[in-house]
């Protein structure tokens, strides 16, 4: 079986043992995972399916936003 998917592997088969830290967060109606530090969130992954948030400097990987 093939899934064509732009979800992560520990999103569709997840380990019970395991907790990553990440969150599903929405930033300005973009879908993001991001880990929680404090009062603020460091984007791990863009979850968005339009091409132009992906150009978006404000979320690239490694960015904290606050929300």
């Amino acid at each position: 079986m093939i899934l064509y998917t732009m979800m992560p592997h520990e999103c569709i088969y997840p380990e019970d043992h395991q907790d990553s830290g990440l969150e599903l967060v929405s930033w300005n109606g973009i879908p993001l995972f991001a880990e929680r530090e404090e009062n603020r969130y460091k984007v791990v992954r863009v979850l968005s399916t339009d091409p132009t948030h992906y150009l978006n400097n404000h979320i690239m990987p490694g960015q904290y936003i606050s929300l």
